[in-house]
Formats: C-alpha cells, sequence, structure tokens
C-alpha cells in the first residue's frame, strides 16, 4: 500500500511521467500517518518571489541565444531518435562547459528518451542516465552553493532530481525516490522565481499546478498528503503549458507531449490531441512514441486511413530493426490494422494474421491483460463465429475469460457465449 501510493504521488505530483498512471491505489486501506510526517518535516515550501530584474543572468546557459542557435538542431535529433548525433553536439558543448550541468542533463534527457517506446520499462539505459543526472546534481549544486540566487542551478536540481526519481520508482527502490522526489520539488520552488525570465523555468510550474488538482480529483486516498503543499490550478497549468509548449526552447517539445497526453486521456479533447499527434509525427517521424500516439488518435477519431498508413510503417521499422521500435509500439499498429481489415476491408484472412501478430506482441511484453490483447481475442472469436467455427472461438473466449477484468464487457460477452455453446 505505502510503495503504490508513494508511487503515484512521485509520478503525478512532479510531472515528470512519461505516461498516465495505471497503478489504483487500494482505498481500503489508510495512509501510513509515519508517511505523513515525513512529509510534514520535509516538505519546505517558498512561496516569496524574486523580481527577474534583482537576478544576475551572466553565465546562465538556457537563455544563451549562440547556445540555443548551436543546439537547435541537437534537440531536434534527440526527439528524432538520432540519438548518436544529437549526443555528439551535446558532448562539444560538454567539453567547452565541463562545469556547467546543462550538457550532463542534455546527455542524461537523450537516454531517458531511450526508454520512453518501452514506457520506461528497459533497464538497459539506466545506468548511463543515472550516471548523467547524478553529475548534473553535483554540478548544479556546486553553483547553487556559491551563489544561491543562481535559479538556473536550481532548475537543473529539480529537473535532475524529478527524473531520476521517476525512474528510482519504475525500479522500486523507494527510499531513492522519496529523497530524490522532496528535493525536485523544493528546488522548483526556488527555480520557479524565474519563470519572469523564460518560459524554461515555467515548466516545471505548469505541471505541478495542473496534476497537483489531477491527483485531488482522482485519488481521494492521496488529498491528505496534498495538504503539504501548495494548491495548483488546474486551468492555469494547462494554459501555462500551452505557453510553453509554442515558446519554450528546450522545454517546448516536452511541453507538447504532456499537452496531447492531457487533451487525449484527461480533457476528452480528441480533436487537439489529434492535431498535436499529428505535428509531433511529423516533426519527428522516426520517434515511435510520436508515431504511435499519432496512429491512436487517427484510429480513436475515425481516420482510418492515416491509421492504416503509420501503422504498417511502425511495422515496417520493428522489421528493419529501427531504433525505438518494439513490441509495444507494434501491438498498437498490429491491432489498428487487424481492426481495418476486419470491418473496413472485410479480409478476415488478414485481419486474423494481425490480432495474432498482436497477441505475440503483447507476450512479449508480458502484457496480456490489456485492452489490445483482450480485444484481439475477442475479434478472432467473433470471426470464428462468423465463420461456423464455434469450437475455436470458444478456445479464443476462454482466453478472454482468463485475462479481462471481472464483469468488463469482453468478459461478459466470452461467458454468455461460452454458456449459450456450453454443449459444442
Amino acid at each position: 500500500m505505502m510503495r503504490k501510493t508513494l508511487f503515484l504521488f512521485l509520478l503525478l505530483v512532479l510531472g515528470f511521467s512519461g505516461a498516465q498512471a495505471q497503478v489504483i491505489p487500494d482505498t481500503t486501506k489508510q495512509l501510513d500517518q509515519k508517511f505523513i510526517d515525513s512529509l510534514r518535516l520535509t516538505v519546505n515550501l517558498d512561496s516569496v518571489d524574486v523580481m527577474p530584474q534583482a537576478l544576475d543572468i551572466k553565465g546562465w546557459l538556457l537563455l544563451n541565444e549562440e547556445i540555443m542557435n548551436e543546439l537547435g538542431g541537437a534537440v531536434d535529433n534527440m526527439y528524432n531518435f538520432n540519438f548518436a548525433t544529437a549526443e555528439k553536439q551535446f558532448k562539444s558543448l560538454r567539453r567547452r562547459y565541463p562545469k556547467h550541468p546543462m550538457p550532463y542533463f542534455l546527455i542524461g534527457l537523450s537516454n531517458w528518451w531511450k526508454m520512453i517506446p518501452s514506457n520506461i520499462q528497459d533497464p538497459s539505459f539506466d545506468e548511463p542516465f543515472l550516471a548523467y543526472m547524478d553529475t548534473t546534481i553535483i554540478l548544479a549544486e556546486e553553483m547553487y552553493d556559491k551563489d544561491n540566487k543562481n535559479l538556473e542551478a536550481a532548475f537543473f536540481l529539480s529537473a535532475a532530481n524529478g527524473f531520476g526519481a521517476r525512474l528510482h520508482a519504475e525500479r522500486k527502490s523507494w527510499r531513492k525516490a522519496a529523497i530524490m522526489s522532496n528535493e525536485s520539488l523544493d528546488y522548483l520552488q526556488k527555480s520557479k522565481k524565474a519563470n519572469g525570465l523564460s518560459d524554461e523555468f515555467l515548466f516545471g510550474e505548469a505541471l505541478f499546478n495542473y496534476y497537483s488538482v489531477w491527483i485531488h480529483e482522482n485519488y481521494k486516498l492521496l488529498r491528505p498528503i496534498l495538504m503539504f503543499f501548495p494548491k495548483g490550478n488546474k486551468p492555469l497549468g494547462l494554459q501555462q503549458l500551452q505557453q510553453v509548449a509554442f515558446n519554450g526552447f528546450y522545454t517546448g517539445t516536452e511541453a507538447k507531449y504532456f499537452l496531447m497526453k492531457i487533451y487525449a486521456n484527461d480533457n476528452k479533447n480528441g480533436a487537439a490531441a489529434m492535431s498535436l499527434s499529428q505535428y509531433l509525427a511529423n516533426t519527428y517521424p522516426n520517434n515511435p512514441y510520436f508515431q504511435r500516439f499519432y496512429a491512436r488518435m487517427a484510429f480513436t477519431e475515425g481516420q482510418l486511413g492515416i491509421a492504416e498508413g503509420i501503422s504498417l510503417s511502425i511495422l515496417d521499422k520493428i522489421n528493419k530493426k529501427q531504433a525505438g521500435y518494439e513490441a509495444i509500439s507494434g501491438r498498437y499498429a498490429a491491432f489498428y490494422l487487424g481492426y481495418i481489415q476486419q470491418y473496413r476491408n472485410r479480409d478476415l484472412a488478414k485481419a486474423k494474421a494481425y490480432y495474432r501478430q498482436c497477441i505475440t506482441f503483447a507476450e512479449q511484453t508480458g502484457e496480456r491483460e490489456s485492452g489490445y490483447f483482450i480485444s484481439s481475442y475477442v475479434n478472432l472469436a467473433r470471426m470464428s463465429d462468423q465463420q461456423k467455427d464455434v469450437k475455436q472461438a470458444k478456445q479464443y473466449y476462454e482466453t478472454v475469460v482468463k485475462w479481462a477484468d471481472s464483469k468488463s464487457s469482453a468478459e461478459k460477452e466470452a461467458k454468455a457465449y461460452l454458456k449459450k455453446h456450453r454443449r459444442v
């Protein structure tokens, strides 16, 4: 129970998560009082703002236009999964600024995006990612210790600790995750004093404003924790994310990434999510996460021609072993193609082949309880019944009963069919 609660807290309050939380806390139990007491002691929030004019920004690389011009291509290469090219440019910056946290953070972020297609489940990049984030923290602490008005250092301390907390939570290193999450939130409050200087600094506050309210709305069990944090403002957070998305240089794509997910999963604004996913997919054609999200939005918005084209491209890139294209993206693509063949093209043979491919991809990642896995079996069963192969349909529905959520529509359909044809 304690671990589930902390996990959600890390993923959502910090706002650095790569996806909507899927761990649902057990609401039949009470929060550990020691956890609440520890929050009271460790959370120290400073609400006093400093006017940007009072800050000395000399040496801040985040605000250096020459550095922005130099790194624009590198940042685009990173999001387009051309990691070798991007990291070459980041390392060039490191040679010139070996004591600044920025190049180390960017290389760490590059390793983070290598994990995104697997939903942060691939541990092969953990070591370099954590090493670069640790170096970022060490160098930023040195800068901040020398000058506690260096809010660029506070920005990197908040970001690096936040990313580190997220990964430690994913790997169930709860103590490390808790320590880094507290550090991240502390420095977030300090760095936001520079929000007026650049939208890069506004990004963290935007996420906090949105997700702190989101948690309050969706997880009643976590509401006692929120007593120890400043109140969020969900509409303001969304507005701030929009501002960062279209004005931020380093954080602009990250903000679009979060906005896309918010529109699709929370706001139920399919048109906005579709537009953002289309932009990101077209801007970064080699990014598997953006490609599969665009395919998802096209599919859910009924634009099956677009969904078909993207899905075929995803499977082709998987076959070519292109970087980042793996079973999760394949599961999405194969299901959409199966559905299109079944319901639009009426080609049951091709539909069955794609559904079986979707099932294979799901089994490779151990996601037999996923919606696409269950739905593939449901559709295979329906097609078997359509072809008068009741015995085969029953076998498919038996798998549905085994893996589907209790009382879900899929389970009800499967049980009803099995009951009706129990003598077959």
